[in-house]
Parts: structure tokens; sequence; C-alpha cells
């Protein structure tokens, strides 16, 4: 690559101030919008239950490309587009439902097997149900996350949308926060599962097993460290440093996690150590001169090189640890002695409701963060500070709370059959096929974009691409991960890092 286009891609992505929050709350409304489209679809038509090419085009156009939609050429107006999906999805919500034939239940228990029956029923409510919008809320993260490290090298992608210097927001900014905020939240799936069976891993085991799963994490990091310096590709050093990069991160989050075991048992309110490590690194960014020597120390040692990594680890396991605290909130059944809510207290209440719950209780934290008349802080990716932690825990909260409702309006009763077999099948009916795709491979996923962003910008100067290029070329990219993605999926593979 030439030095003087290299220049030209790393201006292209440097000292820039984002947008504003409404606007990144606009435009991944999209995700919602579309599902909710694709729900109705398949609860009123049964559109997706017999998945051939017209369905899968029709996923395609609504989970993918939508999304691919909302961040170019729709990025202006992205109220239109979430009115150009709601729109039909409420027409055929109104319409009468498709006949079908109903599924036979399974024969009640006579009364003399009551205490069977009771049994039978305590047992399925002690597993931990496949929830469809967790699996729509991901899904939908890893699409817009992967579509956007390719789209941002095009001028078809707003500058506004790119990553910001050091102060503002943007939204891949969120969307590096929402990626460890949704790691953190079926983290907790382990968890509910060892205490749902009386078992407590040691602190040395856990460590071990953390460290087991670092490793491929640590070996993507550099190999991905060894393809930039080798192929001298345009980097954005401000962003990790000069060698770090967000694998690295993800690598160093798990034994800082397993490390929390050492925490007496009676301090175990998740949420409560999450706020605390985040106002701690709050309190040290402010009171020391760490952040003058993040922004502004040079680069002379491996550790100052790579300073923006090491630091912010603080706040990633701080966004980690909130993630898994709603986690531990909203996958136990309503109701099992294994549910929980906001600071360790019990209520017996829909995931739906907690989630609101959640999302006002951070959004009220953000506002007394960024507030003039309260602390008065910025939003920093760079630093992962505070108001930063508190705005990706607000933000995936609304967005689960809108997947959620969702699920609830047009899936009602999807949790309330009769066998857990039952329940199986009506959630992989309510699940898109390419957001469960994405959702189960999703680093798999995520490397393979990685890979062909690469690709695209050693094969093509994207600077000075068109509009209609562009998206062509973002369209082949999408149908290719897309097209990866289910082949993974229907063939039962799992490639788990």
């Amino acid at each position: 690559m030439a030095q003087s286009y290299k220049s030209l891609k790393e201006d292209f992505v440097s000292n820039l101030s984002g947008g504003g929050m409404s606007e990144i709350n606009w435009v991944t409304a999209v995700a919602p919008a579309a599902v909710l489209l694709w729900s109705v679809l398949q609860s009123r038509h049964d559109f997706f239950s017999h998945y051939n090419l017209l369905a899968f085009v029709t996923d395609f156009f609504l989970n993918v490309a939508a999304i691919l939609s909302a961040i170019t050429v729709y990025s202006s107006s992205p109220v239109i587009l979430n009115s150009l999906l709601v729109s039909p999805a409420v027409c055929l919500y109104l319409l009468p439902r498709r006949s079908r034939t109903r599924q036979k239940r399974p024969a009640q228990a006579p009364s003399a097997n009551g205490r069977a029956s009771a049994h039978r029923d305590q047992d399925i409510r002690s597993t931990l149900p496949d929830r469809p919008f967790i699996t729509h809320y991901r899904g939908s993260m890893m699409v817009v996350t992967c579509l956007a490290i390719l789209a941002v090298d095009f001028r078809v992608f707003p500058r506004r949308f790119a990553k910001v210097e050091t102060w503002g927001t943007s939204l891949m900014d969120m969307g590096v926060g929402s990626f460890v905020f949704s790691a953190g939240l079926v983290s907790a799936r382990p968890i509910l599962k060892a205490q749902g069976a009386d078992r407590r891993s040691s602190v040395g085991a856990s460590l071990k097993a953390a460290f087991r799963h670092s490793l491929p994490l640590l070996a993507l990091g550099l190999i991905r460290l060894y393809s930039i310096k080798g192929l001298d590709y345009a980097e954005h050093v401000s962003e990790y440093g000069v060698h770090w990069n967000f694998f690295f991160t993800l690598a160093l989050l798990l034994p800082l996690v397993a490390s929390l075991q050492i925490l007496p048992t009676w301090f175990a309110s998740v949420d409560m150590i999450a706020l605390l490590v985040s106002c701690i690194f709050q309190a040290v960014l402010d009171s020391t001169s760490v952040t003058a020597y993040i922004l502004t120390a040079p680069r002379y040692s491996l550790i100052s090189q790579n300073r923006e990594g090491l630091i912010s680890i603080w706040g990633y396991l701080s966004i980690f640890l909130a993630g898994q605290a709603v986690g531990l909130d909203i996958l136990p059944r309503t109701g099992s002695k294994l549910s929980r809510s906001i600071f360790g207290l019990h209520m017996n209440r829909p995931y739906t409701v907690r989630l609101v719950l959640w999302s006002v209780w951070y959004s009220m934290l953000l506002f007394l963060a960024v507030s003039y008349k309260a602390l008065g802080l910025q939003v920093s990716r760079r630093l992962a500070n505070l108001p930063y932690v508190l705005w990706v825990s607000a933000f995936n909260c609304t967005q689960l709370a809108l997947f959620s409702a969702v699920e609830i309006l047009v899936f009602p009763g999807l949790y309330s059959p009769i066998d857990k077999k039952l329940e199986g099948q009506r959630s992989k009916q309510a699940t898109s096929q390419i957001l469960a795709a994405f959702n189960r491979n999703g680093l798999a996923i995520f490397l393979l974009a990685n890979l062909l962003t690469g690709l695209v910008n050693l094969a093509t100067n994207t600077l000075q691409a068109g509009q209609g290029r562009a998206m062509a070329t973002l369209v082949a990219y999408a149908s290719i991960l897309t097209i990866v993605a289910m082949i993974m999926h229907w063939k039962n593979i799992d490639l788990k890092m």
C-alpha cells in the first residue's frame, strides 16, 4: 500500500467528533423494527416456517440489508426507514391470522400422578429457556458490527458514525461496547447452570478455564497484529495503541472476570461490582495524571505505546459485568429460584418490565454523569470512562427491552408450554435463522469480516468509490458473511473461541 494512500486512509478515520445519541438510537432502532416485521410475517402468515429461497432472501433483506441501509443510504433519514418497516408490520398484524393446523398438546396426566406432573413442571421451570429476543439482539448487534467495519472505509458511511478521536459518541463506539456487553450477558448462562446444580468452581479452576478460553483470542490478536504490520495496512493508533487490538482486550477480560471470585460471597451483586469498578476508575482518571498520560504522553516504551488498550480494560470490565448482571436477571424463568433483579433485590416481574427498569436506571445515572449541574463528564470510548460505561449499558438494556417487547406482542405465551420440547419448537419458529446464524458463531464471523475487510481495502481504493460501487461492494460483502454463517448454522458447526 502506497504511503500517501495509507496516510489518506488514516486521516479518513482520525480526529472525528461523532454525532448525537438520539440519532444513534434512531439508526439502531431499525434492527428491532425489522425483527417486528419478520415476527409478524412469521406469526400471522407462517412465512418462514418453510425456509425456501424466498424466505431466505426476505430474511436477508429485513435483518441484514435494512441495517446496511440504515448506516449508509438512509443514514440521514432513519425515521423514514423505521416507518417503512413498522407500517407494513402494523397492517399485517391487524389482518386475520392465517389458519394453521394446531399442534396436539400432550395428554394431561391424571390426578393420581399429580406429584409426578408437579415434579416434571418443576424440572421445566428450573431450566434456562432459549429466548429468541436475545438471539435477535445479539445477532443484530453482530450484523451491524460486521457491516460497519468495512462500511467505515467508504464515503457512503457518514463520518459521524465512525469512532471518535477522544470525546463524543458514535455508532462504532457503541458497537465496541455492545460487543462486550452482549458477551457478558451470555456469560451468565453457565453461572446460572452451576447455581442450579449447587456447584461452585474454585478460583483456581475458574482462572484456568479463563486462560484456556483466552488463548484463541490471544492468537487472533497476534494474527491481526502481524497482518497489519506486515502488509503496511492503515491503522488508527489512538484507538487502542500501536500493537494492541480488540482481540487482546477480549482475551484479557476473561481472567479478570474469573479473578473476581476471590470476593466474599456476601458481596455477590454483580451490578454493584460493575458500578464500583467504573466509579473507582473514573476517580483515578479525574484525580491523577492518568488521563493526560493516555492522551498526550509520548510512545517510548511497550506500555506507553499501548496505553489506551491496557488502561481502558477497566472500563470494558465494567461493561462486561453490567451485561452479566442483566443476564443473571433475565435468563432464568420468571419466578424461579435463580431469578433476581437490580442490586440483588428479587422482583417477580416480566423480563420486559425488568429490562425497562434496567434501562431507566442506567439512563438516570448517565444523565447525572454528563449533566453540567452534576458531574459534567464527557463520554470517551478511548478512555472507557464512567459515562461511556453507563451509555453502553443504558443503550443495550433499551435494545433488549425493544426486542423483548416485540416478542411478547407477536409471540405471546412463548414460555408457557406443556413441555420443554414443545417450548423449543416454538422458540425456533420465533427466531430468524439468519440472526441465529450470526449469533451462533459470532466471533468466527467477526474474524471473517476482518479478513474480508482487509482484502477489500487491499484490492480497491475505497476512498474513490462512488455510492453505487460502494453499496455493491457492501451488499456482496454482507451476502458472503450471511451465506457462510448460514452454512455453518445448517451444518451445526460451532466454532467456540
